[in-house]
């Protein structure tokens, strides 16, 4: 699992049929402190995450468990929206 902020949305009028009615959204990775790492990924987005979001996301084969990507073409899943993160006592993000 990764975090990540979320960057912005992605639109693709024409897609491979099993990925019909997903939301995509651009996903900036975290490091450990919070920092922008300057990857970037595209993931279905599972639980409504917006933009500016702090979220958890999987990537690779692990994208493809949750009910939403089950057997789906996809390398990268939402399937968490942060609420607090600390890291040695100390917060790195609050909602």
């Amino acid at each position: 699992m990764h975090l990540g902020r979320v960057a912005g949305t992605l639109v693709a009028s024409r897609k491979e049929e099993l990925l019909e009615g997903m939301k995509f959204l651009v996903v900036r990775q975290l490091g450990v402190d919070n920092e922008e790492t300057g990857s970037y990924v595209v993931a279905v987005d599972a639980v409504g995450a917006g933009v500016d979001e702090v979220v958890m996301y999987a990537s690779g084969s692990s994208a493809r468990q949750t009910a939403l990507t089950k057997d789906k073409p996809c390398d990268a899943v939402i399937m968490a929206i942060v609420d607090t993160w600390e890291v040695n006592g100390d917060t790195k993000y609050q909602k």
